[in-house]
């Protein structure tokens, strides 16, 4: 793998991980474009970790709380959503591990983003007029919620399925205030990325990464994808409050048209 290669890999990463357009979808599909095929699946493990740096840089306050108290309400919906997706990671890994490889549902995948996005669009305009947009922390439903992103995030283990996408259309859907929902996805996401690298760590090969002529490509993708992950948080954060999804809707429509050509 190139320089070259890696930044536009870790930049992708970093601008798609917060954006409901799926970040592992689209490192597929470049994976495709650009020919790699070893370790496609710790290489976007990687990435994600970059990513979950981002998050904790952002969101240090929130992190620190859950950190200080482990079973404040806000620690244990995190808990009680981690549970779900590891469930369904561990009942699917084998698809997982083929669909990074084959990327045979991408195409399909990208469009079901879509039109989840667009329909959470639709029914936000529709319930606009009922309600205001609120700050707050706490979740209207704590039990519910949490489980109800929680599975939608193990469902987003597939690429072209966002994961931000998936989580905050069904917290939004499960009737949360929008900055809640948004920050609880990506304090989702910490968990459940350590817990991939612990998994990859023990059970996976990580020559190829490890050999020399892969340090710098990896050092270059990874402190790109951590940079413009964090302004990517906080562009996901406006976008949020905004709730004009349908843009991604159609731009995702695209991407599904360009992955049939591609995949």
């Amino acid at each position: 793998m190139t320089i070259w290669v890696a930044l536009i890999l870790g930049v992708v990463q970093g601008l798609t991980e917060f954006l409901p357009v799926s970040s592992s979808g689209h490192l597929t599909l470049l994976n495709k474009i650009f020919g790699i095929e070893e370790n496609t699946l710790i290489l976007a493990i990687l990435l994600h970790l970059a990513t979950l740096f981002a998050v904790i840089f952002v969101l240090r306050k929130e992190v620190w709380e859950i950190v200080k108290r482990p079973f404040s309400k806000m620690a244990i919906n995190l808990y009680i959503a981690t549970i779900p997706t590891v469930i369904i990671v561990l009942l699917t890994k084998g698809l997982l591990e083929d669909s990074f490889t084959s990327a045979k549902l991408l195409p399909y995948c990208f469009l079901f983003t879509a039109v989840l996005l667009f329909i959470t669009y639709l029914i936000g305009e529709k319930n606009k007029s009922k309600k205001t947009f609120i700050k707050t922390n706490e979740f209207k439903n704590n039990r519910r919620t949490p489980i109800i992103m929680g599975i939608a995030q193990g469902v987003a283990v597939l690429p072209g399925i966002s994961r931000s996408g998936s989580t905050i259309c069904a917290g939004l859907l499960a009737g949360e205030e929008r900055e809640t929902v948004a920050k609880f996805s990506f304090l989702m996401s910490i968990p459940i990325i350590l817990a991939s690298m612990l998994w990859e760590i023990i059970s996976g090969d990580l020559s190829s990464i490890s050999s020399p002529s892969m340090i710098a490509p990896i050092l270059v993708s990874f402190i790109s994808a951590f940079l413009i992950g964090i302004v990517s948080i906080k562009l996901m954060l406006k976008i949020v409050e905004k709730a004009k999804y349908y843009w991604f809707s159609i731009y995702l429509i695209g991407v599904s048209i360009l992955s049939f050509f591609v995949v």
